[in-house]
Protein backbone atom coordinates (compact mmCIF):
# COMPACT_ATOMS: atom_id res chain seq x y z
CA UNK A 1 0.00 0.00 0.00
CA UNK A 2 2.80 2.37 0.83
CA UNK A 3 4.55 1.70 -2.48
CA UNK A 4 1.28 2.33 -4.29
CA UNK A 5 0.82 5.66 -2.49
CA UNK A 6 4.41 6.75 -3.12
CA UNK A 7 4.25 5.87 -6.83
CA UNK A 8 0.86 7.57 -7.17
CA UNK A 9 2.24 10.79 -5.71
CA UNK A 10 5.63 10.67 -7.43
CA UNK A 11 4.35 9.78 -10.90
CA UNK A 12 1.18 11.91 -10.82
CA UNK A 13 -0.67 9.40 -12.99
CA UNK A 14 -4.06 10.69 -11.84
CA UNK A 15 -5.11 7.12 -11.20
CA UNK A 16 -4.48 5.91 -14.76
CA UNK A 17 -1.56 3.69 -13.78
CA UNK A 18 -1.10 1.56 -10.69
CA UNK A 19 1.30 -1.12 -9.57
CA UNK A 20 -1.63 -2.87 -7.86
CA UNK A 21 -2.68 -4.59 -11.10
CA UNK A 22 0.78 -6.08 -11.60
CA UNK A 23 1.02 -7.30 -8.02
CA UNK A 24 -2.47 -8.80 -8.20
CA UNK A 25 -1.51 -10.71 -11.35
CA UNK A 26 1.43 -12.26 -9.50
CA UNK A 27 -0.19 -12.50 -6.08
CA UNK A 28 1.48 -15.71 -4.89
CA UNK A 29 4.97 -14.57 -5.95
CA UNK A 30 4.30 -11.16 -4.36
CA UNK A 31 3.27 -12.70 -1.04
CA UNK A 32 6.19 -15.13 -1.15
CA UNK A 33 8.75 -12.37 -1.77
CA UNK A 34 7.16 -10.16 0.87
CA UNK A 35 7.22 -12.94 3.47
CA UNK A 36 10.85 -13.74 2.62
CA UNK A 37 11.82 -10.17 3.49
CA UNK A 38 11.04 -11.02 7.13
CA UNK A 39 13.49 -13.94 7.22
CA UNK A 40 16.45 -13.67 9.56
CA UNK A 41 19.72 -12.95 7.85
CA UNK A 42 21.55 -16.09 6.85
CA UNK A 43 25.15 -15.13 7.56
CA UNK A 44 27.56 -12.20 7.87
CA UNK A 45 27.32 -11.55 4.12
CA UNK A 46 23.53 -11.08 4.23
CA UNK A 47 23.36 -7.45 5.33
CA UNK A 48 23.94 -5.72 8.65
CA UNK A 49 20.50 -5.80 10.27
CA UNK A 50 18.66 -8.73 11.75
CA UNK A 51 16.65 -9.41 8.56
CA UNK A 52 17.84 -10.75 5.22
CA UNK A 53 19.13 -8.05 2.91
CA UNK A 54 19.41 -10.62 0.14
CA UNK A 55 15.66 -11.32 0.29
CA UNK A 56 14.92 -7.60 0.33
CA UNK A 57 17.01 -7.21 -2.83
CA UNK A 58 15.08 -10.08 -4.47
CA UNK A 59 11.77 -8.44 -3.53
CA UNK A 60 12.97 -5.10 -4.93
CA UNK A 61 13.94 -6.81 -8.20
CA UNK A 62 10.54 -8.53 -8.37
CA UNK A 63 8.73 -5.24 -7.61
CA UNK A 64 10.61 -3.33 -10.31
CA UNK A 65 9.90 -6.09 -12.84
CA UNK A 66 6.19 -5.72 -12.00
CA UNK A 67 6.44 -1.95 -12.53
CA UNK A 68 8.10 -2.40 -15.93
CA UNK A 69 5.51 -5.02 -16.90
CA UNK A 70 2.68 -2.61 -16.04
CA UNK A 71 4.29 0.30 -17.89
CA UNK A 72 4.63 -1.94 -20.96
CA UNK A 73 1.00 -3.06 -20.56
CA UNK A 74 -0.33 0.52 -20.32
CA UNK A 75 1.86 1.69 -23.20
CA UNK A 76 0.47 -1.05 -25.43
CA UNK A 77 -3.06 -0.32 -24.29
CA UNK A 78 -3.00 3.46 -24.58
CA UNK A 79 -0.57 3.86 -27.48
CA UNK A 80 0.67 7.23 -26.20
CA UNK A 81 2.29 8.07 -29.53
CA UNK A 82 -1.27 8.36 -30.93
CA UNK A 83 -2.94 9.86 -27.86
CA UNK A 84 -2.46 13.46 -28.95
CA UNK A 85 -4.07 12.69 -32.31
CA UNK A 86 -7.08 11.01 -30.67
CA UNK A 87 -7.64 13.96 -28.33
CA UNK A 88 -7.27 16.51 -31.11
CA UNK A 89 -9.66 14.60 -33.42
CA UNK A 90 -12.20 14.42 -30.59
CA UNK A 91 -11.81 18.17 -29.97
CA UNK A 92 -12.31 19.01 -33.65
CA UNK A 93 -15.50 16.93 -33.67
CA UNK A 94 -16.77 18.69 -30.55
CA UNK A 95 -16.06 22.12 -32.04
CA UNK A 96 -17.79 21.21 -35.34
CA UNK A 97 -20.84 20.08 -33.35
CA UNK A 98 -20.75 23.39 -31.41
CA UNK A 99 -20.22 21.49 -28.16
CA UNK A 100 -16.93 23.33 -27.57
CA UNK A 101 -16.07 26.90 -28.57
CA UNK A 102 -13.80 27.62 -31.54
CA UNK A 103 -10.07 27.39 -30.76
CA UNK A 104 -10.63 24.97 -27.86
CA UNK A 105 -8.16 22.76 -29.70
CA UNK A 106 -5.45 25.41 -29.26
CA UNK A 107 -5.82 25.26 -25.46
CA UNK A 108 -5.82 21.46 -25.37
CA UNK A 109 -2.83 21.25 -27.70
CA UNK A 110 -0.89 23.63 -25.44
CA UNK A 111 -1.77 21.49 -22.42
CA UNK A 112 -0.73 18.32 -24.22
CA UNK A 113 2.70 19.77 -24.95
CA UNK A 114 3.27 21.94 -21.85
CA UNK A 115 1.47 19.99 -19.14
CA UNK A 116 -0.08 23.08 -17.54
CA UNK A 117 -1.18 26.54 -18.53
CA UNK A 118 -1.70 29.69 -16.51
CA UNK A 119 -5.20 31.09 -16.95
CA UNK A 120 -3.78 34.47 -17.91
CA UNK A 121 -1.99 32.90 -20.88
CA UNK A 122 -5.17 31.64 -22.55
CA UNK A 123 -6.21 34.99 -24.10
CA UNK A 124 -2.77 35.47 -25.65
CA UNK A 125 -2.65 31.85 -26.78
CA UNK A 126 -6.03 32.21 -28.50
CA UNK A 127 -5.22 35.69 -29.77
CA UNK A 128 -8.59 36.69 -28.35
CA UNK A 129 -10.18 38.87 -25.69
CA UNK A 130 -10.14 37.99 -22.00
CA UNK A 131 -13.88 37.33 -22.21
CA UNK A 132 -13.43 34.81 -25.04
CA UNK A 133 -10.57 33.18 -23.12
CA UNK A 134 -12.75 32.85 -20.00
CA UNK A 135 -15.64 31.46 -22.06
CA UNK A 136 -13.37 28.88 -23.71
CA UNK A 137 -11.78 27.93 -20.39
CA UNK A 138 -15.21 27.59 -18.74
CA UNK A 139 -16.49 25.37 -21.55
CA UNK A 140 -13.45 23.08 -21.30
CA UNK A 141 -13.80 22.92 -17.51
CA UNK A 142 -17.51 22.15 -17.82
CA UNK A 143 -16.78 19.41 -20.35
CA UNK A 144 -14.35 17.94 -17.83
CA UNK A 145 -11.41 17.89 -20.23
CA UNK A 146 -9.35 20.34 -18.20
CA UNK A 147 -9.13 20.85 -14.46
CA UNK A 148 -7.77 23.29 -11.95
CA UNK A 149 -7.41 23.05 -8.17
CA UNK A 150 -8.75 26.57 -7.62
CA UNK A 151 -10.11 29.40 -9.74
CA UNK A 152 -6.60 30.86 -9.86
CA UNK A 153 -4.56 27.67 -10.22
CA UNK A 154 -2.98 26.61 -13.52
CA UNK A 155 -5.07 24.60 -15.94
CA UNK A 156 -4.27 20.91 -16.37
CA UNK A 157 -5.42 18.33 -18.88
CA UNK A 158 -7.95 15.95 -17.33
CA UNK A 159 -8.77 12.44 -18.47
CA UNK A 160 -12.49 12.07 -17.76
CA UNK A 161 -13.77 8.50 -17.68
CA UNK A 162 -16.69 9.41 -19.95
CA UNK A 163 -14.24 10.01 -22.83
CA UNK A 164 -12.04 7.00 -22.14
CA UNK A 165 -13.39 5.02 -25.07
CA UNK A 166 -12.27 7.80 -27.45
CA UNK A 167 -9.15 9.11 -25.75
CA UNK A 168 -7.81 5.79 -24.45
CA UNK A 169 -9.51 2.95 -26.33
CA UNK A 170 -9.04 -0.42 -24.68
CA UNK A 171 -8.44 1.00 -21.21
CA UNK A 172 -11.77 -0.31 -19.94
CA UNK A 173 -13.53 -3.45 -21.15
CA UNK A 174 -16.57 -2.81 -23.35
CA UNK A 175 -19.92 -2.71 -21.57
CA UNK A 176 -22.29 -5.57 -22.33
Amino acid sequence: MMSYAILLKALDTRGLWSIARGLARKESAYKSHLAACDLKRRNDLDGRGSLSEEELAKFTHFFLECCIDQVDFMEGLMKPERQRDRIMIWTEEQMRADLLPPKSDVVLKALLYQGSLERGEVAELLNASDRTARRTTSALLEAGVISSETTRSPLLLAFPARYADRWMPGLFPPED
